[in-house]
């Protein structure tokens, strides 16, 4: 008898042992963040910040995932397959309205940080004559991969500049920047449209191509037509000169501003301890890229037209001392 009253207490104990450890594998947080494609500047960065995640939250065991960008970022949100994602302010108005590509299904997304600005590029090479958007008409255009916010903004500025997309072009591709910058060295593709932070390394790669000279096409004179159509999501901004090499004059164009985002059902602590990690790590997160530099409490004065705070996050960037809309 006493030998199995012996072992039931072995068990009970050996039980009681394995419960903290249960509990803890039961508490274990998966985050994926959705960037966009590897050419970009979303992509380094949310592998960074993935990184901190890991490291900083107990249970938390976050990856950074290549998506085709802000719209199929916003698409992930709403079917539950991401906890996090970097996006475009338009794409993210859409998603919360459920208009353009997400129309009829309206995506419970929150802002949980601005973070910098993405500049619209319509990049070719002094070899093919293109000098404005005009020019483009007849040619050989990407517009952006599938699912990408270069595809929405590009449609847009496309519209803007009193082109067609389906009749003014010679062929339109919808590819990625690394496969766009490619396919100009190829010529098989006279220009590319891709929105993101600057420099953005599809880029660099095109302007520093042997024989190869640049050309940023200007369009922020469509800004009124532009916003008139669309609403007050887009601004111009100037790509110094120098951004690239042998970029040798200012281009003048189109730009976006871009968020942290969550659904709104993210609890409030988890949210809060994300961006206490993100704030701590931002000096490290600028070393990582540039962009990141523009990550700053004045960044925070709005979430941009139409995207409401998660309220955690709102609570957040006030408590910083954050001057929020």
């Amino acid at each position: 008898m006493t030998p199995v009253i012996g072992r039931r207490a072995l068990a009970v104990g050996a039980a009681a042992l394995a419960m903290p450890a249960l509990a803890r594998a039961q508490t274990a947080t998966q985050m994926s963040i959705a960037t966009g494609t590897t050419g970009g500047v979303y992509y380094p960065l949310g592998g960074a910040l993935a990184n901190y995640l890991s490291r900083g939250i107990p249970g938390m065991s976050a990856t950074a995932e290549v998506t085709g960008g802000s719209v199929a970022n916003f698409q992930l949100l709403g079917a539950g397959r991401v906890g996090m994602l970097f996006g475009q302010v338009d794409a993210a108005v859409d998603a919360i309205r459920g208009a353009g590509p997400f129309r009829g299904r309206t995506v419970p997304a929150r802002a949980i940080a601005v973070l910098y600005t993405n500049r619209m590029q319509v990049v070719t090479t002094a070899a093919t004559g293109i000098r404005s958007m005009a020019d483009l008409r007849g040619k050989r255009v990407s517009t952006g991969a599938p699912g990408s916010a270069t595809e929405l903004f590009a449609f847009r500025v496309i519209a803007a500049a009193g082109l067609d997309r389906e009749r003014d072009f010679r062929a339109r591709e919808r590819l990625s920047p690394a496969e766009s910058t490619n396919a100009i060295r190829d010529g098989k593709l006279d220009a590319y449209f891709f929105v993101s932070g600057v420099p953005t390394s599809a880029i660099t790669d095109l302007a520093a191509t042997p024989g190869t000279t640049l050309q940023l096409i200007d369009h922020a004179d469509l800004h009124a037509k532009i916003v008139e159509q669309n609403g007050p999501v887009y601004f111009p901004e100037v790509i110094p000169a120098g951004t690239y090499p042998g970029q040798v004059r200012d281009n003048q164009q189109l730009s976006v501003a871009n968020i942290l985002a969550v659904r709104e059902d993210k609890p409030n602590d988890l949210v809060t301890n994300i961006l206490r990690i993100v704030w701590d790590n931002r000096e490290d997160w600028a070393r990582v890229h540039a962009e990141a530099r523009n990550f700053t409490l004045a960044a925070q004065k709005s979430a941009a037209a139409g995207i409401p705070w998660h309220p955690a996050a709102e609570a957040f960037w006030r408590t910083a001392g954050a001057t929020l809309a």
